[in-house]
C-alpha cells in the first residue's frame, strides 16, 4: 500500500515558510538550507498542481489558493499535536524543549525560584533562558514564549498577565544623608535621578506616583540614565549616586537592610503588569504550556 502522507515534510516547510516571511527564515527554522526548502515548496506545488506562493527578489506572498491551504494544514498539524499533547504524560515523564525570553526584572528576581520548581517537577524538560530587555520578535527568533513589561501593543500575540508589579522610589541613606529627603515633587527635582531609557523607544520610562486622586506620570530630569539593564538604576541608587524607581519585588530586601531607603510613601500605588505571551497560530507544546500554567500558579500566589 503506497504511503498517503509522505509529503508532510514538504507541508511543514510551506507553514514554515510562510510563518517565518522567507525561504532563508523557513530554513534556519527547520535546520536545513533555503534550497532545500525551495525544492520542498515546488514539489508540494506540483503535487497539488496550483501555486501556493507568489516570489520576487524583494518579497513573498500567497496566493488565494496558498491561504486556504495554509488554514486547513495548520488546522491539521493541530489536531496531531493536540494528540500528542493528550497522551504525554501518561506513558512517561514530560519532555521537550522550551525557548523562553525575559527581561532582566523577571530573569534575576522571580524566574529563580520557579524554574528550580519546574526543573524538580519536569526534569526531562530542557529550558533554554533568554534574559534580555529587548522585545525579542517570537516567531522570527523562534522562541516559544516571552514575558513582557507594560501594556502589549495589538501585535496578535496571546498574552496572559501574571502579576500587576508595585512601584517606589528609594535612595540610599548615604545619599539622603547629603542631599536631604525629598517632601514632594517638587522637592525631587532638586534630586539626583537616575532613569531607565525603555529599549522598545529609546526614551526615558516616567515615573509613576498616585496622589490619592489621580494618577501621576512624572518626567526625571537625568543627571545620569541607563539603558540597556534596568537593574543599573537600582545599583546605582544603592551606593549613593541618586534617587531610581523600581520594582517592589527588586528593592525589598535592600529596604529590609538598610541598604535603600523607600521615599515619597503617600505617591506610592502604581504599578506595571508582567505577562507571558505567545504566538496563537503556533501550537504550543505540552512542555511550554506546562511553563505557562506554573507561572501563571505562582504569580496568583504572591
Amino acid at each position: 500500500m503506497a504511503r498517503r502522507f509522505d509529503h508532510l515534510g514538504d507541508v511543514e516547510a510551506f507553514i514554515a515558510v510562510v510563518e517565518q516571511g522567507s525561504l532563508t527564515a523557513g530554513a534556519i527554522t527547520l535546520s536545513t538550507t533555503p534550497s532545500v526548502i525551495s525544492r520542498a515548496i515546488a514539489r508540494l506545488e506540483s503535487r497539488l498542481s496550483t501555486q501556493l506562493l507568489r516570489r520576487t527578489t524583494r518579497s513573498l506572498g500567497l496566493t488565494e489558493a496558498g491561504r486556504l491551504y495554509l488554514e486547513q494544514t495548520r488546522t491539521a498539524f493541530g489536531l496531531i499535536d493536540d494528540a500528542e499533547r493528550s497522551i504525554q504524560g501518561r506513558e512517561g515523564e514530560l519532555s521537550g524543549r522550551v525557548r523562553l525570553s525575559v527581561p532582566t526584572t523577571y530573569g534575576h528576581y522571580r524566574l529563580p525560584a520557579l524554574l528550580e520548581r519546574f526543573a524538580r517537577q519536569y526534569p526531562q524538560v530542557q529550558v533554554e533562558l533568554n534574559i534580555t530587555n529587548r522585545n525579542v520578535d517570537l516567531v522570527a527568533e523562534g522562541f516559544d514564549l516571552a514575558i513582557r513589561l507594560g501594556q502589549l501593543p495589538d501585535s496578535g500575540l496571546v498574552a496572559r498577565k501574571l502579576e500587576d508589579a508595585a512601584l517606589c522610589l528609594v535612595a540610599s541613606p548615604e545619599y539622603l544623608e547629603c542631599a536631604g529627603t525629598p517632601g514632594n515633587l517638587e522637592d525631587l527635582r532638586q534630586h539626583v535621578c537616575v532613569p531607565f531609557v525603555m529599549p522598545s523607544t529609546g526614551c526615558i520610562a516616567p515615573w509613576l506616583f498616585h496622589d490619592g486622586q489621580h494618577d501621576i506620570d512624572w518626567m526625571p530630569i537625568p543627571q545620569i540614565e541607563v539603558s540597556d539593564d534596568v537593574l543599573g538604576v537600582v545599583s546605582l541608587a544603592e551606593h549613593g549616586v541618586g534617587v531610581c524607581q523600581s520594582y517592589d519585588f527588586i528593592v525589598e530586601d535592600r529596604i529590609q537592610r538598610g541598604r535603600l531607603v523607600e521615599l515619597l510613601p503617600q505617591l506610592r500605588g502604581r504599578s506595571r503588569p508582567f505577562s507571558v505571551i505567545y504566538a496563537p497560530h503556533r501550537r504550543l507544546s505540552a512542555a511550554s504550556r506546562a511553563l505557562i500554567d506554573l507561572l501563571v500558579e505562582m504569580a496568583s500566589e504572591k
